[in-house]
């Protein structure tokens, strides 16, 4: 499957964005999905996932309360909406995806195969 992140930009902080994956291939139901993001001289870190049907989703204590993953299998495509944004949430944000499994772990990076190119996001205090 090829991922392919878009919604990012520069907003103020305490304003909102939403990010958009949209991914090719008609398998995309089968597909548990995740959100991570990567800033400037750290580590890429987990930020929220959703299973292939959307009945179970994870999220960053970081960023619990302020973003919302979805998922629209109708339109092969994953969601993450983004309030009330802190300028220490600047990031590049990526999309990732794996063929849904029982040993899925949705907070490690290595448990996905699939990567979108990611998006920049940008908050100014």
């Amino acid at each position: 499957v090829q991922l392919q992140a878009s919604g990012g930009g520069l907003v103020q902080a305490g304003g909102s964005l939403r990010l958009s994956c949209a991914a090719s291939g008609r398998t995309f139901s089968s597909y548990d999905m995740g959100w991570f993001r990567q800033a400037p001289g750290k580590e890429r870190e987990f930020v929220a996932a959703i299973s292939w049907r959307g009945g179970r989703t994870y999220y960053a204590d970081s960023v619990k309360d302020r973003f919302t993953i979805s998922r629209d299998n109708t339109k092969n495509t994953v969601y993450l909406q983004m309030n009330s944004l802190k300028p220490e949430d600047t990031a590049v944000y990526y999309c990732a995806a794996i063929q849904t499994q029982r040993s899925w772990s949705p907070r490690a990076p290595n448990n996905y195969d699939y990567w979108g190119q990611g998006t920049q996001v940008t908050v100014s205090s």
